[in-house]
């Protein structure tokens, strides 16, 4: 304790660590309050004069000092025969030759040469090539990846393929990235595959070693339904009162536990218990709960990383972690490169791998052509289930207002639609004057040159830096110190300290009261919401390229969301459901046919299943017939029923190209679900499948279960599911099958037995929808509704 009046608290701390009610504390508890800090005077009643004297004297010794701790950059990126810059140099400029075919445009030269010196100066070379060579490991393992942040306002990283944003279109500023007043490293993200990011967390493991590299921590500090939950527990309340308690509390209730919350759960807050826990769970708020890993920070230093820093090893395996946080590593200016995990990159990487494969040539993220004006009007629609970043509903009532045409109206689609611009009040001022209803002027040229790109409407922060810069004289590190104390304010307080630099410094620049005054209300508007410029570009980037994929390949795009799963808005079904309203044909999951993955198809052939051809081309004429074993495809609407068969007249099928669709071709690839949908059924057992299919085709489910060597469980899941349609028709009968399937001894391996076939109801389709949904999550039949 500090004081000793913090007693109680240090009790109850001490029952929440031991995970028992106080009165089960025991000897645990400290018998007294006396362990807190004394003065000298009243420590001098107590100990001799000679020990007080020595104390001082030790305590004079120890003049360590947090300053002393210098980081070091690792060796290893720098080859032999060269230096630091030498390196960054060579590199820098081996990636513009890659960039710039037709030779480097002369501004971009100016930015390459500008950055280059500040980066000498400030010697942070061997920083951006840890993260080069971070990047150029995954893009060896065809691992997707991207820059983004303060990394995309770098020409250096564009150069070095860190980001693919080029900074030349999108005026940022580099000194958001990197400046001499702020005197600490710069901060790079990188985004990869989020199911592949583990190979680039253990290349850096095993490149500089556990005991030099590390994940920073991440604090977790109380709130209020963690401290009540916690404080309620130690108190001896059961865990139904706890959970009632807990209830009540909203977001919007702040960082207080109020009396009239504690009376909404039903208990009276004078009780002499709730009092307690009351003023218990206000003394916690803020309070350290426990260390988390930081999602993706790494630590690396030359030496022993234990010198500069208390490491210990992650609940997970092969993982280290140190016990520092991101505000302490800025504060010692430790180097900490951001290695983050991307759903969207999985299923872009998937998407391209599926496309190659399909149309046998390979395809990448550079082939597709930039501004295609289909695109646009999708996105003008709203027509963006599973795009990147657009897809919530909030972005989708805004796409028909913004009507991004462009990619820079991305760049602010994604940046407009977000606490900050929505509570400064700029969201309703930049529609109207994009629909031309609301006449608007600048005060100054520089004030024209910074907001003229989002009709004069700060949207960005680093517009709020720029405009500090050139209306109100701030320096580049001073307009940092901006950024950062409006990113903190509300948890710190720090922006008044601001507002009169702002005001006095647009003043003996000749700008009115009032403008200066409406600029500081939009910064406290953005408050820790204001969202950079340099991300919204770095995620624009990928909305485009998915909204791409989803208008010009939407089968490959929605089987490459269901293999990344999970991720992002919507749910497989609706993700289907989207993919047959874009004419995809999405084929059933069939044990006979499906890999692990969905997969593409393509739809003018035939296939074998069972006894049975089924063939899915189109018909050349109308009055043509096909015969289908019971499973629905894609489009399949009003079956007759034949027997154990089902007939459909096929339509013809015609190109809608013109109406906003994409109408089917016969190159149009069908979409087959994979076993992967499958609720409950293993990956190993559905790599055993495949293998043995691929050997030989399954002759029926004794076959099937023999040579994939299925268990009960994985046989009763295909089953459920429908997959063994066939080999045993519908889910009745394949679920009778399967329960006959016996393990035989060796002597009778390979032996068959007739036995007399017993006849089963089929499902009605209520209860073939219903079973769908339990077992893959979707139908492919009609909707339930």
């Amino acid at each position: 304790l500090h004081v000793r009046a913090r007693r109680t608290l240090q009790d109850t701390l001490t029952a929440i660590r031991l995970r028992k009610p106080l009165s089960e504390c025991g000897y645990a508890l400290y018998p007294n309050g006396e362990r807190h800090l004394r003065s000298r005077g009243r420590l001098a009643t107590i100990y001799p004069r000679e020990l007080i004297d020595e104390t001082v004297a030790i305590a004079a010794r120890c003049s360590f000092s947090l300053d002393e701790l210098r980081y070091e950059y690792p060796e290893e990126i720098v080859p032999e025969g060269e230096t630091p810059a030498s390196h960054l140099r060579a590199l820098t400029e081996a990636g513009l030759v890659r960039r710039y075919r037709n030779g480097v445009p002369p501004d971009v030269r100016e930015l390459i040469e500008h950055e280059l010196a500040l980066i000498a100066e400030l010697r942070y070379e061997p920083y951006f090539l840890t993260v080069h060579d971070i990047v150029a490991f995954a893009k060896s393992k065809k691992i997707l990846c991207q820059g983004r942040g303060s990394a995309a306002n770098s020409a250096v990283c564009y150069a070095l393929a860190i980001t693919e944003v080029d900074p030349a279109r999108m005026s940022m500023l580099f000194e958001r990235f990197i400046s001499r007043e702020r005197n600490e490293p710069p901060d790079i993200d990188v985004d990869f595959e989020h199911q592949r990011r583990e190979e680039v967390i253990q290349y850096i493991y095993g490149k500089y070693g556990r005991e030099r590299a590390a994940l920073a921590a991440t604090l977790i500090t109380y709130r209020p339904k963690s401290a009540v939950r916690d404080v309620g527990k130690a108190l001896g309340l059961d865990l139904a009162q706890v959970d009632r308690l807990t209830g009540v509390f909203a977001w919007w209730d702040g960082r207080e536990v109020k009396p009239e919350r504690i009376r909404e759960a039903g208990f009276e807050p004078d009780n002499p218990v709730i009092l307690r826990l009351v003023t218990m769970t206000n003394e916690l708020m803020g309070f350290p709960r426990h260390l988390s890993q930081h999602v993706g920070g790494f630590v690396i230093a030359r030496d022993l990383l234990e010198r500069m820093v208390p490491v210990e090893n992650a609940a997970m395996e092969n993982r280290t972690v140190i016990q520092w946080d991101k505000d302490d590593l800025d504060a010692l200016g430790l180097l900490k490169v951001d290695c983050l995990a991307l759903g969207m990159l999985s299923a872009i990487r998937r998407t391209l791998a599926m496309v190659s494969q399909f149309r046998g040539c390979e395809m990448t993220m550079q082939d597709i052509p930039a501004e295609d004006a289909e695109v646009y009007a999708m996105c003008q629609r709203a027509d963006t289930i599973g795009v990147f970043q657009i897809e919530s509903r909030a972005q989708q009532s805004m796409l028909p207002r913004l009507k991004p045409a462009n990619f820079y109206d991305l760049v602010i689609e994604v940046a407009i639609v977000r606490p900050g611009p929505i509570q400064g009040g700029m969201v309703h001022p930049y529609l109207r004057r994009r629909q031309g209803k609301e006449p608007f002027t600048y005060p100054s040229e520089a004030v024209k040159s910074v907001l003229e790109r989002t009709l004069g409407v700060p949207i960005f922060q680093e517009q709020v830096m720029q405009l500090a810069i050139v209306a109100a004289g701030f320096s580049a590190g001073e307009a940092d110190h901006l950024r950062r104390s409006m990113a903190a304010w509300r948890r710190k307080g720090g922006l008044a300290k601001f507002e009169q630099r702002l005001i006095d410094g647009m003043g003996e620049r000749g700008y009115a009261e009032a403008f200066a005054r409406q600029i500081y209300q939009q910064i406290l508007g953005f408050g820790e919401y204001g969202f950079p410029e340099s991300h919204s570009a770095s995620f624009a980037l990928l909305v485009y390229v998915s909204a791409w994929l989803k208008h010009y390949e939407p089968a490959a795009f929605c089987g490459a969301l269901l293999n990344s799963q999970p991720m992002g808005f919507y749910a497989p079904s609706q993700l289907v459901q989207d993919a047959r309203r874009h004419d995809v044909e999405v084929r059933t999951v069939d044990v006979t046919v499906s890999e692990w993955d969905c997969t593409l198809e393509k739809m003018g052939t035939h296939e074998k299943m069972g006894t049975h051809h089924v063939f899915r081309d189109a018909p050349q004429k109308m009055g043509t017939h096909h015969v289908f074993r019971s499973a629905p495809t894609s489009g399949v609407t009003d079956p007759e029923k034949m027997g154990t068969h089902h007939v459909f007249r096929d339509p013809p099928r015609l190109n809608t190209a013109g109406d906003g669709k994409r109408g089917a071709s016969p190159f149009s690839p069908a979409l087959r679900l994979g076993l992967r949908m499958i609720t409950g059924l293993s990956e190993a057992g559905a790599t055993r499948i495949v293998d043995a299919r691929h050997a030989a085709p399954f002759a029926d489910i004794t076959d099937l279960a023999h040579r994939a060597q299925l268990d009960k469980r994985d046989l009763s899941r295909l089953a459920d599911a429908g997959a063994l349609w066939a080999l045993a028709g519908h889910r009745h009968d394949a679920v009778w099958e399967v329960a006959g399937v016996e393990r035989l001894p060796p002597l009778l391996a390979g032996s068959s037995f007739d036995e007399a076939q017993a006849t089963l109801t089929a499902p009605t389709e209520g209860q073939d929808i219903v079973a769908d949904y339990r077992t893959l999550g979707l139908t492919l039949r009609r909707h339930p509704l």
